[in-house]
């Protein structure tokens, strides 16, 4: 474990040094977006009909399906990271302080992927403007859509304040070693600052971090979001009470393995073992075992619900849910990761970065597989059919399959870009490292070595 005290230095790599890796990452995350969007363009110009989905009718089939799905996966990621970061401030959880912003910038890139998701499947893109912003004061009552574009947008909002405040601390300080060629963009960070605020700025984002905290599970992914799919009595298989506190579980589980992803890519790339440290990532691992508990848990009070003399409705669809290799597969994930991070909890020389990273991985790919599975068998079986066909079947077409690694490449350029023109780590987590934080990080990391 290195033992070097943090310093401005450290955090200002990102911006200074350049590597030919850098350029690399950038051109795949940035190629593997570019390709999505060719894609898109000509989804454009031919209509939705070349996905997997359909309208309703004869045909059967569902109208929605892994757009829908990423959609509320990337949702989930966004909010989970923002309640991580608000977490750190309201709750004191200085630990993890180093991965607070990085947390703050997945909660920007994990809303623009959503907010995208809305665009492509809307089929046309100025159909937000002819169907959302010129007809917002009727639409906003009913429109489950509206709803989706007011929350994230609320969020969106909420975050880039929270981020933007915090940031002209660090800008200010940091001034004469940022790059000249930005210095448009730190004038406007910076606009009309004085010491005298930062007092001010602390309070500030103490509310708004307390306002992110109480409006994550009443009104965000634990409220609205859900709402949208469980007041809907006609489909059975989204129908219930279960969903508000299934989906923010959900939304955990995924943002605490983003933000596991991000660090260790950022702790690699820029050698930040004595920024980021081995304890960091193991009590992340911890809370990812946390929430993919709750997970299990909630997934089956909703089978017992649909198992056990359960409506004829209610039983068809969680039948089916429970006949799919998909659905089976995303909860022996899910439980896998759990009984990694209830060993390595009990004997601590199992764990490994590395490890950490596999479940992570594990547990993102878990989460999103289980939300397209929700979307699609939800639409499948509905209470009243419109047409007396058989249901039909979907599977994902490959703009589809590929939209989820272009909004990937897209999320990923976007920290590879804003790690070259602001710091990634507060500038107030290496002041608590330096003034004593730092050794207690360094023996958390050595007792998870030995």
């Amino acid at each position: 474990m290195s033992t070097k005290t943090p310093s401005e230095a450290d955090i200002l790599r990102p911006i200074n040094n350049t590597s030919k890796k850098y350029f690399i990452g950038l051109g795949l995350a940035g190629g593997a977006f570019a390709i999505f969007l060719a894609m898109w363009a000509y989804q454009l110009s031919v209509g939705l009909v070349i996905t997997g989905l359909s309208d309703w009718g004869s045909g059967g089939g569902v109208t929605w399906g892994v757009y829908i799905g990423a959609f509320i996966w990337w949702v989930g990621i966004a909010h989970g990271g923002i309640i991580l970061s608000a977490a750190v401030r309201l709750l004191g959880m200085d630990r993890y302080m180093p991965v607070a912003r990085l947390a703050e910038l997945l909660t920007i890139a994990g809303l623009s992927a959503a907010g995208f998701y809305i665009l492509v499947h809307m089929g046309r893109p100025d159909r937000m403007v002819t169907s959302v912003l010129g007809n917002y004061h009727i639409t906003v009552h009913n429109s489950p859509l509206v709803w989706d574009v007011t929350v994230i947008t609320a969020y969106f909002v909420l975050t880039a304040t929270y981020l933007l405040l915090t940031l002209r601390y660090d800008v200010t300080r940091l001034r004469d070693d940022l790059p000249g060629y930005f210095e448009p963009v730190y004038k406007m960070l910076t606009l009309g600052y004085t010491e005298k605020e930062d007092p001010v700025v602390e309070r500030m984002v103490w509310w708004l971090a307390l306002a992110i905290i109480i409006m994550a599970p009443l009104l965000l992914h634990g409220g609205v979001i859900p709402w949208l799919f469980a007041l809907i009595p006609t489909m059975p298989g989204w129908f219930g009470a279960i969903q508000g506190p299934q989906f923010l579980t959900i939304a955990l589980t995924s943002a605490i393995a983003g933000v596991i992803l991000v660090s260790y890519a950022f702790r690699w790339a820029y050698e930040w073992e004595h920024i980021i440290t081995d304890d960091v990532f193991r009590g992340l691992t911890l809370w990812l075992g946390f929430f993919a508990l709750l997970f299990l848990w909630l997934q089956l009070q909703q089978i017992i619900g649909g198992v056990y003399a359960a409506p004829m409705d209610q039983s068809t669809v969680v039948s089916a849910m429970l006949g799919h290799p998909i659905y089976f597969g995303a909860l022996s994930v899910v439980a896998a990761v759990l009984a990694y991070t209830f060993a390595q909890a009990i004997r601590p020389s199992l764990f490994t970065k590395k490890r950490s990273v596999a479940a992570a991985v594990a547990a993102l790919l878990a989460t999103l597989f289980e939300k397209v599975l929700f979307v699609v068998e939800g639409l499948m079986y509905p209470t009243f059919g419109l047409y007396a066909a058989v249901p039909g079947d979907y599977w994902p077409s490959l703009i589809e399959m590929f939209s989820v690694v272009g909004t990937i490449g897209m999320v990923a350029a976007f920290f590879m870009v804003v790690a070259k023109v602001v710091p990634v780590v507060e500038l107030h987590a290496i002041e608590h490292l330096r003034e004593g934080g730092h050794d207690h990080a360094t023996d958390g990391g050595e007792e998870v070595d030995r």
